[in-house]
């Protein structure tokens, strides 16, 4: 803790934020953060870790944390809500895993060689592409723009050391004031990882590579269609908190985009969206050294869909129109292979072919009162359905609802009203809003889905009614051209809380569980948010920022949620001066003492780090070099996080370099 208090008193004294957040690049009408990756595709030495994971780029983000099963394929909660109360979208598209265990979450299946932003909307304002509680984050990716400048080419390498993570990634853009070409491979090869004392975490490695497309076609002035497509598989990945592994996590994601500005009204902007996608993941525990019993667990998903949107500006207003809709087919299944060949074979449904239909609208207006407020209201409503297309799926379910009718019909609704006033230096904001979501597929449908966390099987209850939640937020904001002073916070009080809760009369299927548990609704649950920032420009090339989140949450029998983050803290400083680059970042958390206990949650010690990086960039008259040189976790310390499953601890010193070219 001495080392909690001492970095907490340094970041009282002037400095903060951290490097990530562009908080310059927020538009003036909206309250997103922005999380800037890569903006058009230039070389930025300002990043601490040019050719990080993108788990790692949003763990940098004010509002995402992440749960972290191994090195690969983080879960990203969105007000420390899982993936459940969120929505993550690609360009927009809605992705949904085919993994029941949240092995492959869609922020998996992108790289950050081929993204340039992260857009995050908290809660109830980011229900434009469907129905959420928590809010929604959209990966929005590279595009060339329509200029004669030729052609591009990059080149990207890197290794780390304590895992020998292995990066390597080309790419090639072609612009013209007609057309334009995106093309982008990368590939990450990883071994096992050791932890700050020393030790291997034995199944921590992984293989991926990521190939990404995209063709623009200007056929008018202001007309255009885009095409894309995303292939992403990942083989060989290791889970050391969990008790399988994963052979394949295979993605194809394309789309077809049209959008068109009106001539007499360049203000209004029309945009429609067709995809479709296709998700493969198999897990696997053949490379575990022991098990009870011989199990495949493959998992598919498949969506299409399609979005419309108009952006109209009139008078004082600025509207926002959407229709949107998805259908999408989850389907999971269990077979395990006893180890006397005499016995059979048993299988089951564990996702029992779920069809999953919504179509919904939306509708915002930023409306300017005067030259310094504005009133911001936002509503949507749609039609959710699911239906059980497996006939022995349905059987298998009914043995627990006999009742159960093979399909099922919602109406979601949300609406918030958020009000902004900006004068000179200061900025305020107050919002509230009403938010419904449906029970996710495994809350519904799922059959016996072990939780290696608190060691359950859990099944589904296709009888719970909408989660709904009702949210106040504010911040308030100070700005200079030297200094920055955040304050935002929020609370949610959600409705009919869905949550597993254990039954005594029911057996475990699988070997060694502690029990059964349903996914029930609780009366209601509370989540308070609280989000400090700070930034200081001390001197011409030396910017310091840091952050201070503080989170809690209780269910209405006053136990702790599960998954809250306890008091954390980050500083940054950057020093950028011509051509070179150096940052130095201390981070950490307090003692988790408002922990889970109920569902299986552990107490997390505290624990502080401190991570150093330097780059410099080379500039030639046609290339563009940047290398860059450092060190994470600088005094090998052991530590997990409240959002390491089964407390798996970190990766210990870990040095690293990233070599960066660009050829014009």
């Amino acid at each position: 803790m001495l080392r909690f208090y001492t970095i907490l008193l340094f970041l009282c004294l002037r400095y903060t934020v951290t490097a990530q957040k562009e908080v310059d690049s927020l538009p003036p009408n909206t309250l997103n953060e922005v999380i800037v990756i890569a903006p058009k595709k230039q070389l930025n030495e300002k990043q601490f870790k040019s050719l990080a994971t993108l788990d790692e780029f949003l763990q940098k983000g004010g509002k995402v944390n992440l749960i972290r099963r191994g090195t690969y394929a983080w879960e990203p909660l969105i007000n420390n809500m899982a993936t459940e109360r969120t929505l993550v979208t690609i360009d927009g598209m809605r992705i949904f895993g085919a993994c029941t265990d949240k092995m492959d979450p869609i922020t998996s299946y992108v790289e950050i060689s081929n993204l340039a932003q992260a857009d995050l909307c908290s809660g109830q304002q980011g229900s434009c592409f469907g129905a959420t509680i928590g809010g929604s984050l959209d990966l929005k990716r590279n595009a060339s723009f329509f200029k004669e400048k030729g052609w591009d080419f990059g080149l990207n390498h890197g290794l780390e050391a304590n895992n020998l993570h292995q990066i390597a990634g080309l790419s090639a853009t072609y612009s013209h004031p007609t057309y334009y070409i995106d093309a982008d491979v990368t590939y990450r090869e990883a071994g096992n990882y050791f932890d700050g004392k020393g030790r291997e975490i034995a199944h921590s490695g992984f293989k991926k590579i990521n190939v990404s497309n995209t063709l623009g076609w200007k056929f008018s002035p202001n007309k255009l269609i885009e095409t894309s497509i995303i292939y992403d598989r990942a083989t060989q990945v290791g889970y050391p908190a969990l008790p399988m592994d994963v052979s394949l996590a295979q993605a194809l994601i394309s789309s077809v985009k049209y959008a068109s500005t009106m001539a007499q009204v360049p203000t209004n902007k029309f945009e429609a969206k067709v995809y479709y996608n296709t998700i493969t993941h198999q897990m696997d525990d053949t490379t575990r050294p022991e098990v009870p019993i011989h199990m495949d667990m493959p998992g598919w998903s498949n969506t299409g869909g399609f979005y419309a949107q108009l952006e109209r500006t009139k008078a004082q207003h600025q509207w926002l129109f959407q229709a949107n809709s998805f259908y999408n087919q989850s389907k999971a299944e269990m077979t395990m292979y006893p180890k006397n060949p005499t016995e059979k074979e048993m299988f089951m449904y564990t996702w029992p072919d779920v069809r999953t239909w919504y179509s919904g609208l939306f509708l915002q207006d930023n409306y300017t009162l005067n030259c310094h407020s504005e009133l911001k209201l936002t509503a949507s409503v749609g039609r959710h359905q699911n239906t059980v297309a497996s006939p022995f799926g349905l059987s298998s379910l009914q043995i627990f609802y006999p009742e159960m009718s093979q399909q099922k019909n919602r109406w979601l609704k949300s609406f918030g009203l958020q009000y902004r006033l900006q004068h000179r230096s200061l900025e305020y904001s107050f919002g509230t809003a009403y938010s419904e979501r449906a029970p996710s597929v495994s809350e519904g449908y799922g059959f016996y889905l072990f939780n290696s966390s608190d060691r359950y099987d859990y099944i589904g209850n296709p009888n719970l009614k909408n989660e709904s939640a009702f949210e106040i937020n504010a911040s308030a904001t100070y700005k200079t051209p030297k200094i920055l002073l955040k304050i935002s916070g929020n609370t949610f009080r959600i409705q009919n809380y869905i949550i597993g809760a254990p039954d005594l009369d029911f057996i475990p299927m699988t070997i060694g569980a502690s029990g059964v548990k349903w996914y029930q609704a609780i009366n209601y649950a509370t989540l308070m948010n609280f989000d400090f920032i700070a930034q200081y420009k001390a001197f011409a090339h030396l910017t310091c920022t840091a952050q201070i989140k503080y989170s809690s949450g209780q269910d209405s029998h006053n136990h702790y949620l599960p998954l809250i983050q306890p008091l954390a803290y980050q500083l940054s400083c950057n020093w950028n001066h011509q051509k070179f680059s150096a940052t130095f970042e201390a981070l950490g958390n307090a003692t988790q003492n408002h922990y889970g206990q109920t569902y299986g949650e552990h107490k997390t010690a505290d624990f502080g780090i401190y991570n150093l990086s330097s780059s410099y960039q080379f500039k030639w008259s046609q290339t563009q070099l940047l290398i860059k040189i450092g060190v994470e976790n600088l005094t090998d310390q052991y530590y997990t996080t409240y959002s390491d499953w089964n407390k798996i601890p970190r990766m210990g010193r870990n040095a690293f370099i990233n070599l960066t070219a660009h050829f014009f």
